[in-house]
């Protein structure tokens, strides 16, 4: 049973870090567990200080900040080696991600900052931002630095994602985010209705929808409302106008749709 139980912490040590954390490159406040097998006094939790490094037992200082967690399992084997064990099973994992952070800000009930544990996808921000609010906007960008930009090239790059395909369950949209990302849930443009709909208010709408796409959001014509009676108030240089409708014509946000009456 012992040599069993030998073989699979051996097992575990040569596999490394799990594959989402191989890339992980360590930071200043992380907090990391290592585990050097057959040695309990050498395992344990250990805090990466502000200049990157940590204290430890044997080897004194020891430089973390800016290695992925492979290359520092790698520097703590070759440290141990060298004169303290031999052939030392060294395993790094992340106890506590503080050195990466996000940004959720917009149409979300909780906005603000937050830790990236690990590897966090868009959904999973948003859900730790408190979700996001009726108010949002069907398009979700996420603001990202680029990695060694060309000279004149823009330094962040700027991914676009479809929320209702998101929260849809479409996979390929719940992107990884990385440190230092800014993920921004917009307010939606609206237009009001009013008049002979079902439901009148205020309704989100993208570019591109019509006055009869628009009516169907407020539930449609009540029994007297008329189709060929309809009227959009809009602000055209801070001048208010009021135009005859058809239900082909594009709305713009801020509109105001009213719906008269039919004559018979």
């Amino acid at each position: 049973m012992k040599r069993l139980l030998l073989a699979l912490m051996l097992l575990v040590a040569s596999a490394g870090p799990l594959p989402a954390q191989n890339d992980y490159v360590v930071g200043p406040q992380d907090v990391l567990t290592v585990t050097v097998f057959g040695e309990a006094e050498l395992s344990g939790k250990y805090t990466v200080e502000q200049d990157g490094t940590f204290t430890f037992p044997q080897i004194g200082r020891v430089k973390a900040g800016g290695l992925t967690l492979r290359n520092l399992e790698q520097e703590l084997k070759t440290k141990l080696a060298d004169g303290y064990l031999k052939n030392p099973q060294v395993a790094v994992a992340i106890e506590n991600y503080r050195s990466q952070r996000i940004l959720v800000m917009g149409e979300v009930r909780s906005p603000g900052e937050f830790q990236l544990n690990g590897e966090m996808t868009l959904l999973a921000a948003l859900a730790r931002a408190g979700s996001t609010t009726p108010a949002a906007a069907r398009e979700v960008t996420v603001v990202r630095a680029r990695k060694n930009p060309a000279p004149g090239d823009d330094p962040s790059e700027v991914i676009k994602v479809d929320l209702l395909a998101l929260q849809a369950g479409n996979t390929a949209l719940n992107i990884p985010l990385q440190d230092g990302d800014t993920v921004n849930v917009p307010k939606a443009q609206s237009v009001f209705v009013a008049g002979q709909v079902k439901t009148p208010g205020a309704y989100a709408v993208d570019p591109g929808t019509t006055v009869l796409q628009v009516i169907s959001l407020a539930g449609g014509l009540t029994d007297r409302g008329s189709d060929n009676r309809i009227r959009i108030q809009r602000s055209v240089n801070g001048k208010k106008l009021e135009v005859s409708a058809k239900l082909s014509d594009l709305v713009q946000p801020g509109d105001t749709i009213i719906v008269r009456e039919r004559f018979f």
